[in-house]
């Protein structure tokens, strides 16, 4: 069952994605004495096939939605895969990768082989509130150590709004920077209201309030798979292909990993990672 908190957040989401729509958009004949930017209630509530009341006090946070009207309200606002699933999760209805899983601690250690069996390439273990749970040597070389970060901090949409280094080395990092928020969204459901979530959004607004826009947006998305591109120090710049996959013990936690798309980036990678964890060289004889 939803908490007031996530039938808030569903009814701010759909008011949202109401606004967003134009008649056009669904087939209405628009008119000149329409005052609202988007749809009105009644359209939605009438392709929906519920009641006006109903969708209202849905919008407000008021009364719960079952699967197959959340399903009916979804196709009227013309919703994506991945903006249904949100909804369906604010609206209490999990999916198998809504469970708490095995604990932090066990699930890094299962894990932390996988990261480090790619050498050259960044990969790390985030859970469902996108808390770094483990990272390999070639992340910490790229991004710097995250152990360096306070661990209340140790978030992995802290690291893309607040950390200078990232945006120093990750060329046009502000798409990424902003499907990582949207996923975030789009996989939270519940996860919104508990108190790890809030504690990460007030240190977003007291360490990048010039962002504050980002995590006030209503917008979802899957994390896609793309190519960025990276300049480390000393090194030429490296094309990375991002991909993500969720561990079997724990489908609610994510793992990211950066493969060089290119034998040059793949070279470079294993320089750096390699100079990285080379022993210090020795003192010259005096």
């Amino acid at each position: 069952m939803s908490t007031p908190v996530a039938g808030a957040e569903l009814g701010a989401f759909l008011r949202a994605h109401r606004d967003l729509l134009k008649p056009a958009d669904v087939g209405l004949t628009p008119t000149t004495r329409r005052r609202t930017p988007g749809l009105r209630r009644e359209e939605v509530a009438s392709m929906a096939g519920v009641g006006l009341a109903w969708y209202t006090w849905l919008e407000q946070g008021r009364v719960p939605a079952s699967r197959q009207v959340l399903e009916a309200v979804a196709r009227a606002l013309r919703l994506d895969p991945a903006g249904l699933r949100y909804a369906m999760r604010l609206a209490g209805h999990h999916d198998a990768a809504a469970h708490d899983g095995p604990g932090t601690d066990r699930l890094a250690a299962a894990v932390q082989p996988v990261l480090d069996s790619w050498p050259a390439s960044p990969a790390v273990l985030v859970d469902r509130h996108f808390d770094l749970l483990g990272w390999n040597t070639a992340w910490a070389v790229l991004w710097g150590p995250p152990e360096a970060v306070p661990a209340d901090r140790r978030n992995l949409m802290w690291l893309m709004a607040v950390d200078r280094r990232l945006r120093e080395v990750l060329h046009d990092w502000e798409p990424l920077a902003m499907n990582v928020f949207q996923h975030f969204r789009a996989q939270a459901g519940p996860a919104l209201a508990d108190s790890r979530t809030e504690e990460v959004y007030r240190h977003l607004d007291a360490d990048a309030p010039e962002l504050r826009h980002w995590w006030g947006c209503h917008s979802v998305a899957d994390l896609t798979a793309r190519t960025i591109t990276v300049e480390p120090t000393g090194t030429g710049p490296v094309r990375l292909a991002l991909s993500s996959f969720h561990p079997v013990d724990d489908p609610s936690a994510l793992v990211l990993l950066l493969t060089p798309a290119d034998a040059v980036g793949h070279l470079r990678m294993a320089a750096l990672t390699s100079r990285a964890g080379a022993p210090a060289a020795a003192p010259a004889a005096g």
